[in-house]
């Protein structure tokens, strides 16, 4: 048996119940006992009658009533039958407890009931024999006449008391609604020892720890519904089973922390507030809808199932708007009011796919009619999402276009920009995302009797990667300095090829893509060489360095003047190329020994060539291996930038800087 749940604020209700009952049992106590009294002395007098009546048979033999008379002693003396077994089944019922034993409560009830029900009929037969006698009496007008009459009007009185009580033991204060009233109590305790909430820790691992309830349990809530049902008290059981099943959902649904479904939002705010509460409402909603409320919606079934469906889906109804889950159903329309931007679209997405998971659940759960209010919510949230995916998705070409009008960055990295729209890309090609969209894609277009285009998603993703590429383009072209824009499309290139690869993205632009990009790769990477560190070997020049037209004597001070020179451009190449970087270490590596190659081995075999070993030391700035080692330090990611970060966890990172680029209103540069 589940663990007690009388310790839990949210069964005060219940624990009213139960006070209330006590009090009013002992309010009753007194009134029972005049009445067990005053069934004696009704005992007694009906005993008496049936001695007035075959008395009054015996000397009334004269008359025309004997018939009458003899028809009436069978009925008063099963009168007096039924009485005994009421006044015994009104001491069982006064004094014992329902919740000890139960079912010989509830049969005892039931004989209660048809013993009252019986001495009602036996009664109903008396008056009407004797209403017989009090007519032919009345025809003979014999001279005691008057006394006959007046015993005989007696009798009646008492068998139509008699007849009466039936209907007063069901009301307060009598035996049967005393008997009602402790069946209640016990009913509350039925339902509070079998209620408690689930661990909170276990429902994410292992959803079959949500166990059902035994058969008896079940059983004794149907027995003792049945008894109540009778006497027109199946709201009470409803009430009660209600408020009692409820709060256990609600305590439960409070153990998983959802706090966050008290978060406000509205139009103004970005999506990224409740963005990491969004899988949880996923875990969240699956967990109460296939489980909790599944439960619950088979426990009312089984327990009010003779009295209807309508009654049984309408106690389901009342357990769903109490419990608490409306809250968290209504944190996903929450979501969709927020401002629009490119997040949210994929926040869209992850609400749709929970609420057409749990589809056929809602489907069966809430079909009857006493759910019509959160069907029409359910409707409303799935318009909502659908219509609002439905727009972001139209829009982010334009977001990605207006973003031509911003600045690249001053380093020649990657833009951040860049690298938010290929992973979001990528994850709108993500197989169960990609599914989600053309699903809701379908949907928009049926509801506005167009035909959807074939390979919408596919088209779209490239058109928006063709309008980043013509960014790009744009981008590199504000840059002052020509090997700066070149570093900046290698940079740009490198990563459109590397990181989307092996991608859905990858898939849907194509290997002539990937080709172009090698190919432009190839292009910027000589450009960038002939713009900037090959001008350096210019200065190294071998004219005028001889001394005397035909001898082999070299201008020792014109050689380490232009060395001098060189050494001076590389300074200066060095210190502005410095602040440049690139995003990937092997292609800053790669970069690096061609331009090392570029110049290092002419650096090198223009010194040897033109400077003895030992006027080396003191006459050059830069060794041949000191000029590699300083090229090969170039380009260093600076600390902090995006460290030890991947790029396909790059979206995470980016996105806070983006998210506004690719909201409903175009950012400023």
């Amino acid at each position: 048996m589940m663990e007690g749940f009388h310790g839990m604020d949210s069964l005060n209700s219940a624990r009213e119940i139960l006070k209330s009952s006590i009090e009013k049992s002992r309010n009753v106590a007194i009134a029972i006992q005049e009445t067990g009294s005053r069934l004696k002395e009704t005992s007694d007098e009906v005993a008496f009658l049936q001695a007035a009546i075959k008395k009054m048979a015996r000397e009334c033999a004269v008359y025309e009533i004997r018939d009458p008379i003899d028809r009436t002693l069978g009925p008063a003396a099963a009168v007096l039958k039924v009485l005994d077994v009421v006044r015994e089944l009104q001491d069982s019922l006064l004094t014992t407890d329902p919740r000890t034993n139960l079912h010989p409560y509830l049969a005892n009830v039931k004989r209660f009931q048809e013993a009252e029900k019986l001495l009602e009929d036996n009664c109903r037969l008396v008056v009407l024999w004797l209403d017989d006698v009090m007519q032919l009496l009345k025809t003979i007008q014999a001279a005691d006449d008057d006394w006959y009459l007046d015993n005989v009007s007696k009798v009646m009185k008492t068998f139509m008391a008699l007849q009466g009580r039936g209907a007063c033991a069901c009301q307060n204060g009598g035996v049967l609604g005393y008997a009602l009233d402790k069946l209640e109590s016990a009913y509350v305790h039925l339902l509070t020892d079998y209620s408690s909430p689930f661990p909170a820790q276990e429902y994410y691992e292992d959803y079959s720890s949500v166990c059902y309830f035994p058969v008896n349990f079940i059983q004794d809530l149907r027995s003792i519904t049945e008894v109540l049902a009778a006497k027109n008290r199946l709201h009470r059981c409803i009430s009660i089973f209600a408020g009692v099943r409820s709060a256990n959902v609600q305590a439960t649904l409070q153990s998983l922390s959802t706090d966050y479904v008290s978060i406000q939002l509205s139009e103004f705010d970005s999506v990224q507030i409740v963005e990491g509460h969004i899988d949880v409402w996923d875990k969240h909603m699956e967990f109460c809808v296939r489980h909790l409320l599944q439960m619950e919606y088979k426990l009312c079934n089984e327990v009010f199932r003779k009295a209807g469906s309508e009654v049984w889906t309408n106690c389901f109804a009342m357990i769903t708007s109490q419990c608490g889950f409306n809250d968290i159903f209504n944190f996903g329309s929450s979501v969709t009011k927020c401002k629009k931007d490119a997040i949210k679209l994929l926040m869209l997405l992850k609400i749709f796919g929970t609420l057409d998971k749990l589809r056929l659940s809602f489907n069966q759960l809430f079909g009857g009619k006493s759910c019509v209010e959160i069907r029409n919510h359910t409707r409303d949230l799935v318009k909502r999402v659908v219509e609002g995916t439905y727009e972001i998705f139209r829009e982010l070409l334009t977001q990605v276009e207006l973003q031509k009008e911003t600045s690249p960055p001053p380093d020649g990295s990657v833009p951040r920009t860049v690298r938010f729209v290929t992973e979001y890309c990528n994850q709108l090609l993500d197989y169960d995302n990609s599914l989600l969209l053309r699903r809701i894609l379908e949907i928009h277009q049926e509801w506005n009797n167009t035909r959807l285009e074939e390979g919408l998603l596919f088209s779209e993703i490239s058109n928006i990667m063709g309008a980043l590429e013509l960014n790009l383009e744009s981008w590199a072209k504000k840059y002052d300095d020509s090997a700066l824009s070149c570093l900046f499309m290698m940079n740009s290139c490198w990563y459109l090829c590397n990181n989307n690869s092996e991608t859905k993205l990858g898939e849907v632009m194509g290997h002539s893509w990937f080709w172009a990009k090698e190919k432009s790769m190839e292009y910027y990477v000589a450009l960038y060489l002939k713009e900037s560190w090959e001008k350096l070997l210019v200065v190294l020049g071998e004219e005028d360095l001889v001394l005397f037209d035909g001898g082999r004597a070299i201008d020792r001070d014109l050689v380490k003047k232009r060395i001098g020179m060189f050494c001076d451009a590389f300074d200066g190449m060095y210190k502005k190329q410095s602040k440049w970087v690139f995003l990937d270490e092997g292609l800053r590596l790669n970069t690096c020994h061609l331009v090392a190659k570029a110049i290092v081995p002419s650096y090198k075999s223009y010194l040897q060539k033109n400077l003895p070993e030992f006027d080396m030391g003191n006459s050059v700035r830069y060794t041949a291996e000191s000029l590699e080692n300083l090229i090969n330090s170039l380009f260093q990611m600076k600390l902090g930038k995006f460290e030890g970060v991947n790029c396909t966890d790059m979206l995470g990172v980016m996105k806070n800087d983006v998210i506004d680029h690719f909201s409903s209103t175009p950012a400023a540069a």
